[in-house]
């Protein structure tokens, strides 16, 4: 009887002590930030990488070859509307002009040359000296002179025409680009001459989804505030346009690649601050009533579809599919699968796991 009475309380010991020890080996629960679901009235953002350029925008170019004699402006120099830019050589168009003006000379003498044999000739008709055709001769003669002078006549008004280009004014007010030609250069027609901007005023481009494209066409049609009720421009370096700019146009149509739709805003550029060509960002404000609002680091997305970590009351996390409305800055509004009062993971989703316990903590809601 002490034989087997003395194994069966060692294996019993061996078997308390493996337990005991299997116990004291598992891991420690992982501790996760959390938050809880709930809706909530409050005003949001979005931003949009936008381009910025000038109002108006042209390249002055030269209309006519030749010397560039005179420049008259520097680079980044504000200019006036009629104001002289460029001055071409003159002396070869002024030379066509007066050619063209001899031309018109010479052709209204033969014009009016013709008028007097016209007469002559009519009074030999009636003396019926000399046949009626011969004052039908002279009458197509008058004709055919006095298109010889309209001709002559335009041509002197091209001439004159080129000429005036030698002269190169400003079309409106604006600031000087660039100036690649300096005084002496031989230019050729088309030449670039400089860039001539107007930018006290700047239009803003940026791209939106088809969803939101069509919100903001339903608060129109609704008679309602439109979605976007302020605008604001983050420069290039994160610092705040002081002035707001409004939404002013779209495009027409939505890009099939994309499917996204131009919009853009306009901003007052008073101080000149704004440049052309250069870039920022829109940021669109929108009021959102009674929503619920998932964080982007909150979700993980399998296959087009989104999901999150539910937290039970058994603090266990659960996969939990929902349909995501717009995105909105940083965060998702939620269409449904999800309800207030939900408790979620914040961080932490990349190391959950299905069905894993967690210790919780609890942290506010991000927004506020």
């Amino acid at each position: 009887m002490f034989k087997l009475y003395f194994p069966v309380m060692a294996l019993l010991f061996f078997v308390s002590c493996k337990s005991k020890n299997d116990k004291d080996a598992l891991p420690p629960l992982k501790s996760y930030p959390v938050i809880i679901l709930k809706t909530f009235d409050t005003v949001l953002h979005k931003d949009y990488a936008a381009s910025i350029q000038a109002i108006q925008n042209v390249e002055i170019r030269a209309r006519i070859g030749g010397y560039l004699d005179e420049v008259f402006v520097d680079e980044g120099k504000t200019v006036k509307k009629g104001q002289v830019l460029f001055q071409l050589s003159t002396a070869e168009y002024k030379a066509e002009v007066a050619k063209a003006e001899a031309a018109v000379l010479i052709a209204k003498a033969e014009l009016k040359k013709e008028e007097l044999e016209f007469k002559r000739v009519k009074i030999l008709v009636e003396k019926k000296v000399v046949s009626t055709s011969e004052l039908e001769l002279s009458e197509a003669k008058i004709r055919a002179f006095e298109a010889k002078v309209k001709e002559a006549l335009s041509v002197l008004n091209n001439a004159q025409i080129k000429l005036s280009y030698t002269t190169i004014k400003s079309p409106y007010d604006g600031v000087i680009d660039r100036l690649p030609m300096k005084k002496g250069a031989l230019i050729a027609e088309g030449t670039l001459l400089t860039t001539l901007s107007d930018a006290h005023k700047v239009y803003t481009y940026f791209n939106v989804s088809e969803v939101e494209y069509l919100e903001y066409q339903k608060s129109i049609a609704s008679k309602v505030q439109s979605p976007y009720n302020e605008v604001e421009l983050i420069l290039a370096d994160g610092s705040l346009y002081k002035t707001k700019g409004r939404l002013q146009t779209m495009e027409a149509e939505i890009n099939t690649q994309t499917g996204s739709l131009a919009f853009r805003a306009v901003f007052d550029n008073a101080n000149l601050l704004l440049k052309h060509g250069s870039s920022g960002t829109v940021r669109l404000y929108k009021d959102v009533n009674h929503a619920m609002l998932v964080p982007q680091k909150s979700i993980v997305e399998i296959q087009d579809k989104n999901y999150v970590f539910v937290v039970d009351k058994n603090n266990k996390i659960t996969m939990q599919n929902f349909v995501p409305g717009i995105r909105i800055d940083n965060f998702y509004t939620v269409k449904s699968g999800l309800k207030p009062t939900d408790k979620i993971l914040y961080e932490g989703i990349q190391t959950a796991k299905d069905g894993e316990e967690i210790v919780p903590k609890l942290i506010n809601y991000p927004i506020f």
